[in-house]
């Protein structure tokens, strides 16, 4: 059996809405705000709140990381928040 693999130019337009497609846009999010908001939680103590790292807490502070839709939705119960409310697509630009 022989498979054959279809390779998109890396020149070919891309769009956002590609299902299967990964974003071109940054996810970004308001977790450092947050913290302060919330009695100057540590990033620590957020890691130790929703089972991750402390440097996942900054990786994604520093929007050099995208959560997974449940990792979002941890962050966003301990902060009583809706996920589109700590976490949103920077604009183009």
């Amino acid at each position: 059996m022989r498979v054959t693999w279809a390779v998109t130019p890396t020149n070919a337009p891309r769009s956002d809405m590609t299902p299967g497609r990964p974003s071109t846009q940054p996810i970004d999010n308001q977790i450092r705000r947050l913290r302060f908001d919330h009695g100057e939680m540590t990033q620590e103590a957020l890691a130790n709140a929703v089972g991750i790292t402390r440097q996942t807490v900054i990786a994604l502070e520093a929007a050099r990381y995208a959560p997974s839709l449940e990792l979002a939705m941890k962050i966003a119960e301990v902060f009583g928040k809706k996920v589109d409310e700590v976490f949103f697509r920077r604009a183009a630009g």
